[in-house]
């Protein structure tokens, strides 16, 4: 029997030195490849048998591992994007970053995201606890998304960097302390929860003055030798997830040769490694060769999150990028999900999600921003094979929805009417939403059918029945 063994990387970073020094581990129990999860972690696998000898070197080494378990989520932040993914003179740098890192002095098992407001690479609200930098100088947004729920629920206050530990500490021990009230529960009394954490803190919080934006989604490709400032950084995607031992090594050797001090990880299973001077480029460019790597694929294969160590979304991303390229499909702004296991913390523009054997809904957030929390259910009961089609058409629906936005900008010299409010008529049981713009796949019904005209309607979701609709009228 195979173990998994996961280590944390807090933050998504690590030292060249410390890099070696586990890969050397994981290569003596038998290891040949190391693997990226979601939340910029390390995962690799060895045999049964070995699993005694390589408890007795990450003793000796003082490493923290995991083994066949994630008790302990890792802390995912926005610091790999620094320098590189945002162009702006604010107030969150390196310094920042590390000084919240260096406070926490327990192991989070809750999920905890730490995230630059002016990025969209690192997801928001993936997390349980998510720190999000506020336009104030070393303040931040506190939103939790209580645990087994979709519930998110943002703090009246905005709390100061080197505080952020602690808070992150006081929020976990009131959930985990009060499992009745705040796990896994739809109905969560805010205000109480609020009251809760605060009594295990002795801080001061800063009033909320201005409510957090969301920036429109863009994934910037995050692969290749991409030059910034006078030096360059280099991204490595791997389709299979499996990054050789040996690749990895060589890597890590260079970076202490030419002085780059850290090695990032990704939420997108990638690898980054910034700061690389010019005279050094040819260098990595032959490591590349080494192992024949490419770092040119199509954007619409990096574009995908996947659960970790999960060989059922990974063969189906697969398939689907293939019958994209077939398409020739824009997949500009917009990112994907395969969930297989309910509950999962994945986030995308559209997510496909497996309801049973060989059936699947697909659903996709109200604006298409995968940091947005509301999801629409565009087509359920769909089996394997009609993904593609399913998917093909709401892309181009998001394109078109693009063009319109574009056509709507006020031009110098034009004039552009008020639009009128649409109507969505909604589900009282379940709260499925029907829009006429988008149909209803599930049951049929083509694009652009009024909801009035449909003689005979079910939710394709809990089956009510037409009388269970009520009209909204949405700006």
């Amino acid at each position: 029997m195979d173990h998994l063994i996961k280590i944390n990387l807090p933050g998504g970073f690590i030292s060249a030195g410390d890099l070696y020094e586990i890969l050397v581990i994981a290569e003596a129990a038998g290891a040949d490849n190391i693997r990226f999860g979601n939340r910029q972690q390390l995962y690799f696998t060895i045999d049964a048998e070995r699993l005694e000898d390589l408890e007795l070197e990450m003793l000796k080494s003082e490493i923290s591992y995991e083994v066949d378990d994630d008790s302990y989520p890792n802390i995912i932040s926005s610091y790999v994007a620094d320098t590189i993914f945002n162009h702006y003179d604010g107030w969150l740098r390196e310094g920042v970053y590390k000084d919240i890192f260096d406070g926490f002095d327990h192991q989070p098992k809750l999920k905890v995201n730490l995230v630059d407001s002016s990025q969209t690479f690192v997801p928001f609200f993936s997390g349980h606890i998510n720190f999000i930098a506020s336009n104030t100088n070393n303040y931040w947004f506190t939103y939790v998304r209580f645990p087994k729920t979709d519930q998110l629920y943002c703090f009246p206050t905005l709390v100061y960097s080197e505080d952020i530990p602690a808070l992150a500490k006081a929020v976990e021990e009131t959930i985990l302390q009060k499992r009745d009230s705040f796990y896994n529960r739809t109905d969560v009394d805010t205000g109480l929860f609020y009251k809760a954490v605060q009594k295990k803190l002795d801080m001061v919080f800063k009033p909320i003055t201005e409510a957090l934006k969301l920036p429109d989604f863009y994934l910037p490709y995050y692969e290749g030798f991409n030059k910034y400032s006078n030096k360059y950084w280099l991204g490595v995607y791997r389709r299979n997830e499996l990054f050789s031992i040996g690749f990895l090594k060589d890597a890590c050797l260079l970076c202490l040769k030419s002085r780059i001090g850290q090695i990032y990880t990704t939420p997108w299973k990638s690898l980054i490694i910034k700061g690389i001077e010019p005279t050094d480029r040819p260098q990595w460019g032959l490591i590349l060769s080494k192992y024949h790597l490419n770092i040119r694929h199509a954007a619409n294969e990096l574009n995908w999150q996947v659960e970790d160590a999960c060989r059922e979304g990974l063969e189906l991303k697969l398939q689907l990028v293939r019958q994209f390229e077939e398409a020739d499909l824009r997949t500009y702004q917009l990112c994907f999900a395969i969930k297989t296991q309910p509950k999962t913390g994945l986030q995308g523009s559209i997510i496909i999600k497996k309801e049973g054997e060989d059936l699947y809904t697909i659903s996709h957030t109200r604006d298409f921003n995968p940091n947005s929390r509301e999801e629409l259910t565009y087509a359920k009961g769909v089996t394997e094979s009609g993904l593609t089609t399913h998917l093909i058409t709401l892309c181009h629906h998001f394109q078109n929805l693009q063009c319109e936005t574009i056509e709507a900008v006020e031009l110098p010299g034009n004039t552009v009417q008020q639009q009128d409010a649409v109507a969505i008529y909604e589900c009282g049981c379940c709260l499925s939403r029907y829009d006429k713009q988008y149909g209803d796949a599930f049951n049929g019904i083509l694009p652009g059918t009024d909801f009035e005209n449909i003689a005979e309607y079910n939710c394709p979701v809990c089956d009510a029945p037409k009388s269970e609709f009520s009209i909204l009228l949405v700006p």
